[in-house]
């Protein structure tokens, strides 16, 4: 070993040196993390990382909560992006920002969000916001995760230099977010996008008059009276000590009015949050069945809920998994949870097993049966609106129209519409209607008829096109 002062010497300075240039290095690299610390005025060491995950869904909810929590008297806010390799792992969490090497500073990424139908928010879905409050600085970092990558969701984290700071600031978010929700009181559906995710649509709220809506003498009053009244007694039925939950299942033949029946009840309830889950989105029905409480008065509307029956793998009881998960919602509710189930099908012998196994979840099932004669005529006047009749016999289209659906007469109506209009007439001839008439009950409109929901002539109405074309039959039962 060398006992030469000055290589001695040069052997520090050199170390000395190397030190100094790897924590240049690590400074350099690492920006973000320098920000993060610098603000909080804390070791990391010393930091507690606070976080929840949200549904991606509530991305609008989510940057509402921070807007209402940071314009607080003594608040401010420097917000920051990120960038560098690192970006790319959804999974990214404040921990790592803390510590790792791979993140940049760059622009804070926004997503704009639907709020109400024909609006959007912009809401930030990668940043950190440095804040500084009247409890002392806080570090908040909103993630929002690739829909189809292995980290989808929302999830926002915060650290702060006193124990209690985060966890305070992440109570009073969560708080403002539910004041401010923007689902509140509005019509939301769930539809695919064309990458296989979902989104949320808002939809305007219907207007729609009683005489709009043709069925049986009684049916609908006896529907909103299960499913409008409540809403409207609630008071006087909670000091009674009555639950205010509630389940009604719609059946009948497709183009009957299920559909329209849900429309009419949806106007009504002006006040009411309502969701509308079909095909796809019927999965879901666990996390919107919690918005709906959260909401309440609400309506969750599940179309076609026969699908959930034909999924392939089942569950306790011999259902579906996903019609065992809606059964749980629907006993699920407290007795002042003002929610209504609203279900509607065309195949209820594929739903009685489900229902008969596990009772209390539907208290009402009503069908709404094939049209009368009486209907038949009113649906004729009804679809007529607009038009200019000239020597019609609505009595012998009723006579040659049994069986037939709502949506077959709104067929029937738009051809012969077009026939005049075709001829460059300003009225609706008999002969418009006959041949509009002949041409739908010709055999070569049988499938057209079914995709109406209309059957034979004089017949019963034909199964839908699913088990049409499956071969199969519609074995129909009363369950009300």
């Amino acid at each position: 070993m060398s006992t030469d002062p000055s290589a001695d010497g040069f052997r520090a300075e050199l170390g000395r040196l190397v030190r100094q240039l790897l924590e240049e290095s690590h400074d350099e690299a690492n920006p973000l993390s320098a920000a993060i610390q610098e603000h909080v005025g804390a070791e990391v060491s010393d930091l507690a990382v606070h976080g929840e995950e949200l549904p991606s869904f509530e991305l609008a909810n989510l940057q509402l909560g921070l807007d209402a929590a940071l314009a607080r008297p003594g608040f401010e806010v420097r917000v920051l992006g990120l960038a560098g390799q690192g970006r790319r792992f959804s999974d990214v969490n404040l921990s790592d920002l803390l510590t790792g090497s791979h993140f940049g500073l760059g622009p804070p990424e926004y997503v704009h969000a639907p709020v109400a139908p024909g609006r959007t928010l912009a809401c930030l879905a990668w940043a950190i916001l440095l804040v500084t409050s009247p409890e002392g600085p806080l570090v908040v970092f909103v993630r929002r995760g690739d829909e189809h990558g292995p980290v989808p969701g929302l999830m926002v984290q915060a650290v702060g230099r006193e124990p209690d700071t985060a966890p305070r600031f992440l109570a009073d978010l969560r708080r403002l977010m539910a004041e401010h929700d923007v689902f509140r009181g509005q019509v939301i559906t769930i539809e695919a996008d064309r990458r296989g995710g979902s989104r949320v649509v808002f939809l305007e709220r219907p207007q729609m008059g009683r005489g709009e809506l043709v069925l049986p003498e009684g049916l609908l009053e006896r529907v909103e009276r299960h499913v409008v009244a409540p809403t409207e007694h609630r008071e006087q039925l909670l000091a009674r000590r009555r639950h205010l939950g509630r389940g009604l299942l719609l059946w009948g033949p497709p183009g009957t009015g299920k559909t329209h029946t849900v429309r009419y009840l949806t106007g009504r309830l002006t006040d009411a949050t309502v969701i509308i889950l079909s095909g796809a989105s019927l999965g879901m029905v666990g996390a919107f069945g919690n918005l709906a409480r959260r909401l309440a008065p609400a309506v969750v509307v599940l179309e076609d809920v026969d699908l959930i029956a034909h999924e392939r793998t089942f569950g306790p009881f011999g259902t579906s998994p996903t019609l065992f998960e809606l059964m749980n919602e629907m006993s699920g509710l407290a007795e002042d949870a003002d929610v209504a189930f609203v279900l509607t099908t065309n195949r209820p012998d594929t739903l009685e097993p489900a229902l008969a196994a596990r009772p209390g979840r539907v208290d009402l099932a009503v069908e709404i049966p094939l049209p009368d004669a009486t209907a038949r005529r009113r649906l004729l006047e009804l679809y007529a609106g607009g038009l200019e009749l000239e020597g019609v016999d609505l009595d012998a289209v009723v006579a040659r129209t049994e069986g037939m659906t709502a949506s077959f007469f709104k067929e029937l109506l738009r051809k012969a519409a077009l026939a005049s209009v075709d001829a460059g007439r300003a009225t609706v001839a008999r002969a418009d209607l006959d041949a509009a008439l002949d041409e739908l009950l010709h055999d070569t409109a049988a499938l057209t008829r079914v995709l109406l929901g209309s059957g034979e002539p004089g017949g019963t109405a034909a199964p839908s096109p699913h088990a049409w074309m499956q071969g199969g039959s519609l074995r129909v039962e009363r369950l009300d």
